[in-house]
């Protein structure tokens, strides 16, 4: 928020006259409240504003059609009187004073603009559970790994006797249970660029796994992608920590500006404060002192970037201040979240694995370095305006056959046959039109001891709704082989 959007938003509970959150100078029952998208987050957004008597005007870029009779009705019973939907959604914009954005959605767009100069408050639901919420925070962004290391907080803190409430970008919307979480709780939040980027506080402890080219078909510029990133430890205080990766050039950057104090994982070297590897160990180092927290052998997940992933979650619950010892037993009992390296089946001697969550190059590249054995790679979807070069020399290294679907797959395929030329070899390469297809050929390139792997590289908008029905549907038709 910036200009009138710097006061703190308040909320009353409706005729009790207790507080609700923080006590502040805006109070949203008598202003002219508009909600913009009507997912999720932004319903429960909406079902919290209304139980507080706030008068809530709804819009989407989505007609009544598209949007869909339940979800409309579930706005009628909530007491959303008024919608704007479809081409004209935003107009009218500029006479609301307090404005949610759905997360995600373009802050430059005229009407937004327009809004901001004639004194609305822009925020979002994010930054209302941020003024809200009582308990410290641990906030934890990237490019990837995100919500691999969110969970493994989530259960650390629980074996250490936590009362813990996990949410942001996975899971409820935690903004409805924001009265039951008590100051003594935990709350853990996966939270996306897109959640960050008009974000005005930042968690207690805040941890950057990574950042790689991402979302660059919504975020204007890398620049504009990496900012908010940061804003996850550009707001925090002397008492704050913030949790960055030694190993990758932009989140070792970070620390320059960091609010707070800095600690460190890296997967190659011990940090002087932070965690690392000590030959096959992981490592807590603190006041030049190293402490064995677990060996490497004992962490379930596949692949070198889940090690760093364990690295970011144990500097975070050691800065929490759980034990060493709940560390290792929720480490070593982690079998990691679905769509992201989940092994769905092995027939004939084949693996078929489910790398959904893979939505960017970076992504696929991790979890293509994963194995050892012959990869039939499925990849291919909505392109984000990525580059897939990197990717591409990987594919020509190491794929036995690649199979590809989707918007993207000319892009691909193009990469591709550049790294052929550079390299020297040439990979089996199938183009197919439907997903079902691709998974059919790549079952058919597999023979005994290979791994069938999807993990795309590109958003799953063009065929899906989004990564998880992908993955959901890669496991029925692989279940269905």
């Amino acid at each position: 928020m910036s200009g009138a959007g710097a006061a703190r938003l308040a909320l009353e509970a409706q005729g009790k006259g207790e507080e609700v959150g923080l006590l502040t100078e805006v109070d949203l029952r008598g202003k002219k409240v508009a909600v913009v998208g009507l997912g999720i987050s932004n319903l429960a957004l909406i079902r919290f504003l209304r139980a507080r008597g706030v008068k809530v005007t709804g819009c989407d870029s989505k007609d009544a059609a598209a949007l869909g009779e339940e979800r409309l009705q579930t706005l009628r019973r909530l007491g959303v009187e008024e919608l704007h939907l479809g081409a004209g959604y935003l107009d009218g914009l500029e006479e609301y004073e307090v404005i949610f954005l759905t997360p995600g959605m373009r802050k430059d767009l005229p009407a937004i603009l327009e809004a901001r100069r004639r004194g609305a408050v822009i925020t979002s639901e994010m930054q209302l559970f941020f003024q809200c919420c009582r308990a410290r925070i641990v906030g934890i962004t990237g490019s990837s790994g995100k919500t691999t290391t969110t969970s493994l907080v989530g259960e650390i803190l629980r074996r250490a006797g936590e009362r813990v409430w996990v949410g942001g970008n996975i899971g409820q919307p935690l903004i409805e249970r924001v009265e039951e979480i008590a100051p003594q709780d935990a709350v853990i939040l996966e939270l996306s660029s897109f959640q960050l980027q008009e974000l005005e506080r930042s968690p207690q402890i805040g941890v950057v796994t990574n950042v790689t080219p991402n979302h660059l078909d919504q975020h204007r510029s890398m620049e504009e992608y990496i900012q908010a990133k940061e804003n996850i430890i550009r707001h925090q205080g002397p008492g704050d920590w913030a949790v960055l990766n030694l190993d990758n050039p932009i989140t070792r950057q970070m620390a320059e500006r960091a609010g707070g104090q800095v600690v460190f994982f890296s997967r190659t070297q011990l940090p002087d404060r932070g965690a690392g590897l000590a030959g096959e160990d992981l490592v807590w180092r603190w006041a030049g002192q190293s402490q064995r927290v677990m060996g490497r052998s004992e962490i379930r997940l596949r692949g070198e970037h889940n090690v760093e992933n364990v690295l970011a979650a144990l500097a975070a619950a050691r800065l929490w201040g759980a034990p060493a010892e709940a560390v290792r037993e929720a480490v070593a009992e982690f079998k990691g979240v679905p769509h992201r390296l989940e092994l769905v089946r092995e027939r004939a001697g084949v693996r078929y694995y489910n790398d959904s969550i893979a939505t960017s190059p970076a992504r696929a590249l991790a979890g293509l370095r994963s194995f050892t054995e012959p990869v039939v790679l499925i990849a291919g979807g909505y392109d984000k305006h990525l580059p897939f070069d990197e990717l591409a020399e990987e594919v020509v290294r190491r794929v036995k056959a690649l199979v590809l679907v989707g918007a993207a797959a000319p892009l691909i395929e193009a990469a591709v046959h550049r790294a052929e030329e550079r390299l020297g070899r040439r990979v089996p390469l199938r183009r197919c039109t439907t997903f079902e297809e691709a998974v059919r050929a790549a079952a058919e390139e597999a023979e005994a001891g290979d791994v069938v792997l999807l993990s795309p590289a590109c958003a799953s908008y063009d065929l899906f709704p989004n990564f998880e029905r992908r993955g959901e549907r890669f496991r029925e038709l692989v279940q269905g082989l």
